[in-house]
């Protein structure tokens, strides 16, 4: 590695102003970055990661922020200085990024090809004929499936998999020599992230290009950097080679990050979050195989909750005006049972059909065939009236819990409504007095009662979620990624909130993830699925110590093991 330094950011400070107060958020922050180095930044929502990095960029929004002091130095030339016009021969050309999230950077009335080709045509000299042969070229650069017909699609014509190599596509277009890469693989498929992170090593060392990789999953960046700088409140508390800060961590914060995912090896009754070891207040008391093994007895000597028999969804997709219609299987002959009490974990890649399976059991979207059997009755075969009634019953907690809530409503109005649906409570009052004492369960406030949805951060809004989920006394709750897009000590908070419940009110839990780590974790049996079909199905700990298909051992060699 050269000495020569390619960014030398020096005693950078940040400040935001909202109503004529100014609040700086990056506190006098140093880091290089050196050629054909790949720099880790580490930190959890709010530690600062994207605002120090937007700067590099001239990207922070001009009104309400300021630098306050420091410099960026790019190549002997100081970027807090240079004009918004002089920042475009440099933005996308020489300094590039990726964004955490590519249907949103992507722009949906143009086609994949012609954003990489723009971008082509304004920064380099290529005509339209060599501009379009280079797109086709780094579409097989990033691995795209069939390059020609991605040109030519729209992005709600591919998957977030896919999205994001044409997202690496147009960041790689002008050869950068740094490339930005913003969560670039948070709430991607397990195995769709470890091909992404493998990518962007291989057009590193082919590119020789350095990278700044921002995440908030220290053992994901542990398997792609060569340093790595932790954040915490807008200041670096730790930086230093990727064995160092994994093996020995100085920061009592970098130890939290460590250790607050689920273990692989061991299984606590409470996973410490960063405020647990903050304040060294973290339970290490852990499940023994003995002490799991005498709850499922009790739990599986019951008769099921649910059945699910030979089930099968199919849906049929017309490619053409002349075409004959085609029939997909996105759920093939799945069955299983469920018993109360019981967390059943459903794992598998984006288009497995865990969801299409989870819709089908709350009669969103009815199943071709089969039987789902619901304390002894066929749920398929229910009246509407019959069907409403069954909703207080089955209730689920989405991904995203800021697309389930109303943003007009308030959040005690929206927990409020479906309680007033399912008569629970005999008056507002009653039902209020309720939603407050839920509020105060799910670890909130009071006084969140009468504000909205806008007002509060993704782990408060999934809690919210929660709250609305068990206000109406269900038996069984299905948690559809409820937990993929949240910060790993947020994620350890709302698990242990999900347990906590579960123990409390007696709730049987189906968990949808494509993380293994945290499926393993919440659950007693797991199902691993694949195509629309179950692939492998029995105790969570044997299928993780001992998985018996080759895509489940593919699943496990996936998951981000740090050090």
């Amino acid at each position: 590695m050269q000495n020569s330094k390619l960014l030398d950011i020096k005693n950078l400070s940040i400040s935001f102003s909202s109503e004529g107060i100014e609040n700086e958020i990056i506190h006098n922050i140093s880091y290089e970055l050196q050629p054909n180095e790949i720099l880790g930044i580490v930190g959890e929502s709010g530690s600062g990661k994207s605002v120090s990095s937007l700067a590099i960029l001239g990207l922070l929004p001009k009104r309400i922020s300021k630098i306050t002091q420091g410099t960026i130095t790019f190549n002997q030339q100081d970027l807090t200085s240079l004009s918004s016009k002089q920042f475009q021969s440099i933005r996308g050309n020489e300094i590039a990024m990726i964004f955490q999230e590519p249907m949103s950077s992507l722009n949906p009335s143009m086609t994949c090809g012609n954003q990489v080709l723009e971008i082509l045509l304004q920064h380099t000299s290529l005509s339209k004929a060599e501009a379009k042969a280079e797109t086709l070229s780094l579409f097989e650069k990033v691995k795209l499936p069939l390059p020609k017909r991605v040109y030519s699609a729209y992005p709600h014509e591919i998957s977030g998999g896919q999205k994001q190599r044409v997202m690496i596509a147009m960041a790689i277009a002008c050869k950068p020599k740094i490339l930005i890469a913003d969560e670039p693989t948070t709430a991607l498929d397990v195995t769709v992230q470890k091909d992404i992170i493998t990518l962007l090593k291989q057009l590193q060392l082919e590119e020789q290009m350095s990278i700044i990789f921002i995440s908030h999953d220290l053992s994901l960046v542990s398997e792609i950097a060569d340093r790595i700088m932790v954040m915490y409140k807008g200041a670096i508390v730790e930086q230093g080679d990727v064995t160092q800060i994994f093996k020995s961590p100085k920061h009592i914060y970098t130890k939290a990050l460590i250790n607050s995912r689920p273990s692989m090896d061991s299984r606590l009754k409470q996973l410490p979050t960063i405020d647990d070891f903050m304040n060294n207040t973290s339970n290490s008391e852990i499940i023994t195989p003995e002490k799991r093994s005498q709850t499922q007895k009790q739990i599986y000597a019951q008769k099921p909750l649910l059945e699910v028999i030979n089930v099968e969804k199919e849906f049929i997709s017309k490619s053409g005006w002349f075409s004959k219609p085609q029939t997909f299987k996105a759920v093939n002959n799945v069955s299983f049972k469920l018993y109360k009490g019981e967390t059943l974990g459903l794992v598998g890649e984006s288009g497995c059909g865990k969801s299409t399976l989870s819709n089908a059991i709350l009669l969103l979207n009815k199943a071709t065939s089969g039987s789902i059997m619901y304390q002894g009755v066929d749920i398929t075969k229910l009246s509407k009236s019959d069907i409403r009634k069954l909703r207080k019953d089955i209730q689920i907690i989405f991904q995203d819990p800021y697309a389930s809530l109303n943003p007009r409503l308030t959040v005690g109005k929206a927990i409020m409504e479906p309680m007033k649906v399912h008569n629970i409570g005999t008056s507002d009052t009653e039902r209020k007095s309720k939603v407050l004492d839920l509020l105060l369960k799910v670890g909130l406030d009071e006084s969140y009662f009468n504000r909205y949805p806008h007002e509060f951060s993704g782990g408060q809004r999934q809690r919210i979620g929660i709250a609305r989920a068990i206000a109406l006394e269900p038996q069984l709750i299905i948690c559809d990624e409820s937990v993929s897009a949240l910060d790993i000590s947020v994620q350890a908070q709302v698990l242990n909130l999900l347990n906590e419940l579960k123990t409390n009110f007696g709730f049987t839990y189906i968990f949808i993830s494509h993380d293994l780590a945290v499926v393993k974790y919440m659950s007693d049996q797991l199902i691993v699925m694949n195509k629309g079909r179950i692939e492998e199905q029995d105790d969570a700990d044997n299928i993780y110590n001992n998985p018996k298909q080759p895509y489940t051992k593919k699943l496990i060699h996936a998951i981000p093991k740090g050090l």
